[in-house]
């Protein structure tokens, strides 16, 4: 056996506390909707942890969250896994502005719908001006959305340009902007390779992550940015600069960014 894997037995007995736990959430979700936020906050946050203990991931998080009743709360995040989403709840439980392609996991779509994920056709340019309205509709209803505006995952070695499409709706609320840095690394301290969601698929992905005897990943909670006076390609550009800095990564620009849609400044 390889010394940076796991064993067969480890990756079975993962797999099948795995599988209770996502049951476990289901039968949660049910009831989901109608509790408390401050309940549902709690749930979230429970269960996140719980999956991470099965996983044997390891959490650090540098900077200070968010206060809990902090009102029109956006977190924008560079984008590396479906990892990302259980480690942000694991520290801050948000509603996630996600691809439709998650609607084609078997179990986990059912928990992304019960938690109030917003879903986006990517493919559709005119679907951000949608989207956008139900960030906004969350966020005045006290809730906090986290989105990744790279529009797709990286392998973590660089960073994407980050689109400004959906960030209208930070404009329009007058939201508060929390820029988070994610990075993994493996039992040695390295880059981890393994974590990026990168050309694969969800079962792929999740037989690479158990087969690894430990990751780390970490969490930065950059210094907050206000949206007002700003507008959402400012926005953009803020965020993308502070994350590049903190983890000192290049920022790479394929292509002029699209309005989908919006309206322009």
């Amino acid at each position: 056996m390889n010394s940076t894997q796991t064993s067969k037995t480890i990756q079975i007995i993962r797999f099948s506390r795995l599988l209770l736990h996502i049951f476990s959430g289901l039968f949660q979700s049910i009831a989901y909707p109608y509790f408390s936020r401050s309940r549902q906050r709690y749930i979230a946050r429970k269960w996140a942890r719980n999956l991470l203990e099965i996983l044997n991931i390891k959490l650090s998080r540098s900077g200070a969250l968010p206060p809990e009743d902090k009102q029109r709360v956006i977190l924008i995040a560079n984008h590396i896994s479906w990892l990302d989403i259980i480690i942000i709840l694991a520290l801050y439980p948000v509603r996630f502005v996600a691809k439709t392609e998650i609607l084609s996991w078997p179990l986990l779509n059912i928990l992304c719908h019960r938690a109030g994920t917003i879903f986006i056709e990517r493919e559709k340019r005119n679907d951000t001006r949608r989207v956008n309205q139900h960030i906004g509709e969350a966020l005045g209803a006290g809730d906090s959305v986290a989105i990744f505006p790279e529009g797709k995952t990286s392998d973590g070695t660089t960073l994407l340009h980050f689109h400004a499409s959906l960030l209208q709706s930070a404009v329009t609320m007058q939201a508060m902007l929390y820029p988070v840095a994610i990075k993994y690394r493996d039992m040695t301290g390295a880059h981890n390779a393994n974590i990026a969601y990168v050309d694969s698929t969800i079962v792929e992905s999740l037989k690479l992550i158990l087969k690894q005897p430990v990751i780390k990943a970490e969490l930065y909670f950059l210094d907050p940015i206000s949206c007002t006076g700003k507008n959402r390609r400012e926005l953009a550009r803020l965020s993308e600069h502070a994350i590049a800095e903190m983890l000192q990564l290049p920022v790479v620009r394929k292509v002029p960014e699209k309005l989908s849609g919006l309206p322009s400044e």
